[in-house]
Parts: C-alpha cells; sequence; structure tokens
C-alpha cells in the first residue's frame, strides 16, 4: 500500500520528560522524532498529541513539545490512545484513513494504539525508528506483534520521501535537507 498524504494522520504517543530518560536509545530516538515531526510539518500533515497522565509522567519533552504545541493534544489513562474518547473523536473528525504512529513505549501504549486503529478500521503505519521502550526486546517483540498484526513498518526517512512523492515538491528540498 502507498502511503497517501492526502489520507495521512500523525499520532505522537507519549514521549514525556519522566519517562523519556529511561528509554532505550533514547538519544537516537529523539534525533529521529525531530526529524520526523519537522518534516511532517513541512509536509503539513495534521497531528494529534497524546501525553499519558501527565501528573505522574510531565509534559512531551521539550524539543518535541515546541514542535508541537500548536496540535490538538490529550492527556489520557488509557494505555491506548483509542480508548482515550476525545482523542478517538479528533483522530475521526479528521476523516482519515491512514495513521502515522510513533512514540513510546512501543510495548504498550504504541502497540495497543496501534491495534485498536486497526481494529477501528485505519491504515496504521509504525515509524519504528520513532519508537522505543525502556527494554530493548520489548520494542523487538512489540515490533513482530505488531507487523502480524497488520501494521505497515517504515522508517522516518522512507515515509517522508513517500510523503513528498517527487524531486519537484516544493518541499523536497527542505525534506531532503532535513534526513542528511
Amino acid at each position: 500500500m502507498r502511503i497517501n498524504i492526502d489520507d495521512a494522520l500523525f499520532c505522537l504517543v507519549d514521549v514525556q520528560e519522566k519517562l523519556f530518560p529511561h528509554i532505550a536509545n533514547k538519544e537516537e530516538l529523539e534525533k529521529n522524532l525531530l526529524i520526523l515531526v519537522k518534516g511532517l510539518k513541512v509536509l503539513n500533515v495534521p497531528f494529534i498529541v497524546n501525553e499519558q497522565y501527565k501528573k505522574g509522567i510531565g509534559e512531551t519533552i521539550p524539543s518535541l513539545k515546541e514542535l508541537v504545541d500548536t496540535y490538538p493534544s490529550f492527556e489520557k489513562t488509557t494505555f491506548s490512545c483509542c480508548q482515550n474518547k476525545p482523542t478517538m473523536d479528533a483522530i475521526k473528525a479528521t476523516n482519515k484513513k491512514v495513521v502515522i504512529v510513533a512514540g513510546i513505549e512501543t510495548h504498550v501504549c504504541v502497540l495497543q494504539t496501534c491495534i485498536d486503529l486497526i481494529e477501528a478500521g485505519f491504515e496504521v503505519v509504525l515509524v519504528t525508528d520513532c519508537c522505543s521502550s525502556r527494554k530493548q526486546k520489548d520494542t523487538d517483540i512489540a515490533l513482530q506483534r505488531l507487523i502480524q498484526s497488520g501494521v505497515i513498518p517504515t522508517t522516518y526517512e522512507s515515509l517522508l520521501f513517500e510523503l513528498t512523492l517527487n524531486a519537484k515538491n516544493p518541499c523536497f528540498k527542505e525534506i531532503s535537507s532535513l534526513v542528511k
């Protein structure tokens, strides 16, 4: 399946201050997430931002928060973003059929969100180099399960160029400079 930019929505899952320091490969993850978010913004892909129990886990990490502050943001206590009615209502209200997902932790909130999105009839694209867990093994097993469940795996660079579609796209140079 080709990912069509007009059908796409981005769902950022729980990249929060108090959890992030404990995540495997956090430096690479943060770098990748920043490129992904900047690229999706250049391409004007709509965003939904989620935060798990902010009182306990804090806000979205500062480097990302400044990039996503203007987008709809939802606090949740459910692990799946989809089990939070305001989040799911916002996703449905976009009338998009493809949900691009990234965030933490892969084996808990990301996994449950992706499975619920599939069950709700969405095509789910998981940016595999933009998600992680505290333990690498949890991420690895979750990715296997998600792919078996029908999630489409990709990387941020592959996704950004697929959405750009053509070197003549006015966004191409900016996307290209982000991934270098």
